[in-house]
């Protein structure tokens, strides 16, 4: 049986996945300052077009949970919200913690997986499709700063997160690659790849750094997995699959605003009240 979905490539973290009638919104993020172009935003024109909107924020780093979000529930689109269990209380949305999983519709479901960072990684299944996005799960050591304590310490926290996932099945993977970490920035992705292979892997995190998700995908690919650097905002790839094949094709964005659609343009929206952005800021947990 041919699955099909259509991703799209925000900004950092940030992916949408639609499936059908329904979009999957992952660790969306504007930028600071909003700095993310018309091209890559999501708007409501954009949301309206579907039937059910399901958003995922794997925790409360500013760069993975952008109180914008919040603003498309209040002009009435049809918005669920499911979000870690460690995020400030308040937050709307159904809340889920590591070991849990919530059924959200008849074709949709959701587990939660520890991250050795803040929050959870997600696993989405829907209509078929098995869709993990890590959060900032990741294998985090800086090889030449960090103590070998420190180290081994890093690589028990990831290999405990990972067993359980490996009883899983996944089609497409979101995954960090982060340069700041140095040598072997790439270890936790590459165990990733070997371990789970997943269908098709989908490097992020990269700090702006595009050259480094797209060496990535250089070096990582093979029989089992295909790795795809998205590294425009707004880019499109669609994906047809079955068992033994796989078919993709990418969009690439316009390259100008005056290249939208009007639809397309977006109108920046009133702030939400009482919206709280965090003072967090994206670097592990210390595991020392």
């Amino acid at each position: 049986m041919e699955k099909q979905l259509k991703i799209i490539y925000h900004y950092h973290s940030g992916f949408s996945v639609q499936v059908g009638g329904t979009l999957l919104v992952f660790d969306y993020w504007e930028g600071e300052g909003r700095t993310l172009g018309e091209v890559g935003r999501i708007n409501r024109q954009f949301l309206s077009a579907f039937e059910h909107i399901y958003v995922f924020i794997s925790h409360a780093h500013p760069d993975h949970m952008d109180p914008i979000v919040f603003q498309w529930k209040i002009e009435g689109l049809p918005v669920t919200y499911i979000v870690s269990s460690d995020v400030p209380v308040g937050t709307q949305g159904k809340r889920i913690a590591p070991g849990q999983e919530k059924v959200l519709s008849d074709n949709i479901s959701v587990k939660a997986f520890e991250s050795t960072d803040l929050g959870v990684a997600f696993l989405v299944t829907a209509y078929g499709l098995h869709i993990f996005h890590a959060g900032d799960l990741n294998l985090w050591h800086w090889r030449q700063e960090s103590s070998l304590r420190e180290i081994e310490a890093a690589e028990a926290a990831y290999y405990s997160a990972i067993e359980p996932i490996k009883q899983e099945h996944i089609d497409v993977a979101m995954f960090p690659v982060d340069p700041r970490q140095g040598m072997m920035y790439d270890a936790g992705a590459n165990h990733f790849v070997l371990t789970m292979k997943p269908r098709v892997f989908i490097p992020m995190h990269w700090q702006e750094r595009p050259e480094v998700a797209i060496d990535f995908a250089r070096r990582a690919r093979n029989l089992n997995t295909e790795v795809l650097a998205l590294t425009k905002p707004g880019v499109v790839a669609n994906l047809s699959f079955t068992d033994s094949l796989l078919d993709i094709h990418i969009i690439e964005p316009p390259k100008d605003f005056d290249d939208l659609p009007m639809a397309q343009r977006r109108v920046e929206p009133a702030p939400v009240k009482g919206e709280d952005p965090f003072a967090d800021t994206d670097l592990p947990v210390d595991i020392t």
